[in-house]
């Protein structure tokens, strides 16, 4: 996709190729976040299954960090929008 420069606030091809490396890099973390937060609830429930308390608290930190991740996500989203 190639745009010229124009007046009325057309992206120039530079900051089009920006966008859209941006963008699909924003999509390829908030999958890495989500499947770090699944692996968590996974290994917390595992934990919660077999009594093992320190599986269960790895877990919980896990979900917790990705969590986190993707909040900061969100809000990097609503103030790019």
């Amino acid at each position: 996709m190639r745009m010229d420069r124009r007046i009325g606030g057309t992206r120039s091809a530079t900051n089009v190729r920006n966008f859209e490396e941006e963008s699909s890099m924003d999509a390829g973390d908030k999958m890495k976040h989500a499947a770090e937060s699944a692996k968590g609830k996974i290994k917390e429930k595992t934990g919660d299954a077999t009594d093992n308390r320190d599986l269960q608290a790895e877990g919980q930190a896990e979900k917790t960090k990705a969590d986190l991740k993707q909040a900061g996500e969100k809000a990097k989203d609503a103030f790019t929008d």
